[in-house]
């Protein structure tokens, strides 16, 4: 290996990238872009029992809620609410709607519950959070296959729920109503539809030959059936494990076959119990073939009376596209067209504000008011401003959505540094001082000639504008450092920035210390940005154009180079090539990629794009935190495998498979925003220091985690012992 990939794998490719299984895009209530159309259930992104009637409970009320669904034209030919799915989502839906006087019908495929019911014989059930009540009536208690579905059903039987059996095909608005059209042909018209058809869609295949056998499985019902037969169970999950151990129980001989180097996944218990099993364990182990009596597996052939395939599920989502309801990660050409729309109208922004040609036309025409006193006459102040507006606003409704004191302080401390040393700082505070004096003579003027030294085109009649590197440290904010002059005071306080406070800020609380705490660019992130943090694209690909980074960052330090020599020889060539080569910086890095692309992209592709893929001081940053004693801390024992602290990573971390193994996950892109902490319905993540040796240092105190907060708080916090469900 060559020492760039040496050096690619080492800071970025090396770790994990997983990938983020696409989601409907759906309201906090449920809702979707589809008028009437709502969903509830797994397809949420938390496949927990008490989470499903919950959000199917919740889905309810705010229907019952809606003014226009109050306000309906009663019709007997049209359903007042067609649920579609009889899971626990599905029928908690339609016990609330029994309460609450709406007319429904539950639409389901096969049979109530019959994702539980399908559960192995025995299979223990393991309903988290265990203090949470669900909304609704339906409740969930039992901790075992067969009780938890007498439950389920006796409390349906008992409030009179009748079930129609159909498969929905799409769901279509027709003259403000919902036509939902069945396999069968059949219509069923509704004012309001709640889609409750589970995550899981057709079961995963292996593509070898030999897989349309009949005794290849997809699940387990009673592993008595297979006592004393020689059974092959394939996957490295939960339900695969799970399996073999059922099966190993039963009394037959099980070989459990995964692809991966290790069984991540699966709880702790189960690792435990297949420890002390005879289950054969085979890892980096693919099927090959299945034939008669007998299953190849990597050239070897072994004896075999059955197999099981617990390799997972597709998702569900072809009804879901079918009735225009969008899926995450979907690139329709609706999609393009809007993104190419939003990226001419920031560069029609940054063209002005950077004094490009639109800003000379603004000029020419009269079309930017004139005569208006210092910095108000510059489109900079302008910009500031509305980034500021944008800032505190959209700050005030991240608060209001995301209630955790780490997310209160975050977004507080983000929103004063934007309007007081970003804002109020360079446009009015330094401008006032100076219109009064302060810079006129003595000390004052000394230190104001080097940070702000005094110039004729801009209104003010001093720089002040360079004030944005007191906090924007080089080589995100270079022109100080590129300033046609050496400023000495400015060279002292970029260099302490970058190579001495910020390594040690890096080390000490992660790179998100500066990029999730100081940065205006992390500002607009996480406020802004914050509704659109689950369209970040995730995967090795991306992974590897993290390094674009690298280059603006071996481009900043070139150009540095240059202006120093520039610096030593005045007019030589260097000065010129400097000349050249910062112009072009300026509109590639500063207009491009951190303006047009950086800011257009937010509604695509999340807030953090130009933070993740190029911003040059993230780049450096990557290499402290390399070092950093920073962690998300991880309980492997509450991991579900919800995949929810990866999808609403912004910065593409697959922080999943490090909570699936208990591992700090100390990928150096995280930029401490807490998404993936306070999202974690099982409170599986912290913030934390880990010593070089593995040692942990400390926990945070400032709670990201609801889920752990409640834990903390509750005085039996400490005898509750938090598990999954399947």
């Amino acid at each position: 290996m060559n020492p760039v990939a040496r050096y690619t794998r080492w800071l970025h490719t090396g770790f994990p990238a997983g990938t983020v299984e696409p989601l409907p895009e759906i309201g906090d209530d449920g809702s979707t872009a589809v008028p009437g159309l709502y969903v509830a259930g797994d397809l949420r992104g938390i496949p927990l029992l008490k989470f499903a009637a919950d959000s199917g409970a919740r889905v309810v009320r705010t229907i019952a809620g809606d003014p226009r669904f109050r306000g309906r034209e009663r019709d007997p030919a049209v359903v007042d609410l067609l649920i579609v799915g009889g899971g626990v989502s599905g029928m908690a839906a339609a016990l609330e709607a029994k309460r609450a006087g709406i007319d429904a019908v539950v639409l389901e495929s096969s049979e109530p519950f019959a994702t539980v019911v399908n559960f192995p014989k025995g299979k223990p059930i393991f309903v988290y959070p265990t203090a949470m009540k669900p909304a609704g009536t339906l409740q969930v208690t039992a901790k075992v296959k067969e009780p938890l579905v007498q439950e389920l059903e006796r409390q349906i039987d008992d409030a009179g729920i009748a079930v129609r059996i159909g498969k929905a095909e799409r769901v279509e608005r027709q003259e403000g109503r919902l036509v939902t059209t069945t396999e069968a042909g059949e219509s069923i018209v509704a004012h309001r539809v709640l889609l409750a058809i589970g995550r899981a869609g057709a079961h995963r295949r292996l593509g070898v030959p030999g897989e349309a056998r009949d005794r290849v499985y997809d699940r387990l019902h009673d592993p008595a059936d297979f006592t004393g037969q020689n059974v092959l169970v394939v996957g490295g999950g939960d339900a695969a494990v799970e399996t073999a151990l059922a099966l190993d129980g039963a009394g037959a001989r099980v070989t459990l076959a995964h692809r991966g180097t290790d069984l991540a996944r699966p709880k702790p218990e189960s690792l435990e119990a297949l420890a002390a099993s005879t289950v054969d364990l085979r890892l980096e182990t693919e099927v090959e073939a299945i034939e008669e009596r007998a299953v190849v597996l990597r050239g070897e052939t072994i004896e075999n009376d059955a197999v099981f395939a617990m390799i997972g599920r597709l998702p569900a989502t072809d009804l879901l596209r079918r009735s225009g309801v969008a899926i995450r990660g979907d690139r329709p050409l609706a999609w393009w067209l809007s993104l190419a729309a939003i990226l001419a109208a920031a560069a029609f922004v940054y063209n002005w504000k950077a004094g490009g040609a639109l800003h000379a036309l603004f000029e020419r025409k009269g079309w930017f008011p004139a005569g208006l006193p210092g910095a108000f006459g510059s489109p900079g102040f302008w910009y500031s401003l509305a980034y500021t507006l944008c800032v505190v606003a959209f700050g005030f409704r991240r608060m209001a959505k995301r209630r955790t004191p780490y997310v209160k302080r975050q977004t507080l401390t983000l929103m004063a540094i934007q309007i007081v040393p970003l804002f109020l700082l360079p446009y009015f505070i330094l401008p006032w001082m100076g219109h009064h004096g302060w810079f006129d003579g003595g000390l004052g003027k000394t230190i104001a000639d080097q940070l702000f030294p005094e110039t004729t085109w801009d209104p003010s009649g001093r720089e002040y504008w360079r004030a944005f590197g007191f906090l924007l440290a080089w080589p995100l904010f270079i022109w100080n450092v590129f300033s046609a002059k050496p400023l000495a005071l400015w060279l002292a306080i970029s260099f302490v920035q970058t190579f001495v406070l910020i390594p040690w800020m890096v080390h000490r609380w992660g790179k998100g210390a500066y990029c999730g705490w100081i940065c205006s660019c992390g500002a607009l992130a996480e406020t802004l940005g914050d509704a659109h943090r689950g369209k970040m694209p995730h995967g090795p690909r991306w992974n590897l154009l993290n390094m674009t980074g690298q280059v603006v960052l071996a481009a900043a330090f070139v150009l540095a180079l240059l202006r120093i020599v520039s610096w030593i020889v005045p007019g030589s060539l260097t000065a010129r090539a400097f000349d050249v080569s910062v112009h072009g910086y300026m509109w590639t890095v500063d207009v491009g990629l951190a303006g047009i692309l950086g800011v257009g992209l937010y509604f695509h592709l999340s807030g953090r794009t130009w933070c993740r893929f190029a911003c040059p001081l993230a780049a450096l940053m990557h290499v402290y935190a390399r070092f950093s004693s920073f962690r998300i801390l991880a309980d492997k024992k509450k991991c579900i495998s919800c995949n929810v602290c990866t999808s609403v990573c912004h910065q593409g971390i697959d922080v999943m498979s490090f909570a699936q193994r208990g591992r700090p996950m100390n990928d150096p892109q995280c930029v401490r925003c807490s998404a993936c902490v306070e999202s974690c319905p099982t409170g599986v993540l912290q913030f934390g220091r880990v010593s070089a040796t593995g040692a942990l240092i400390s926990v945070d105190s400032l709670w990201a985690s609801p889920v752990v907060a409640r834990e903390r708080s509750a005085p039996t916090s400490s005898s509750r012992t938090p598990s999954s469900t399947s």
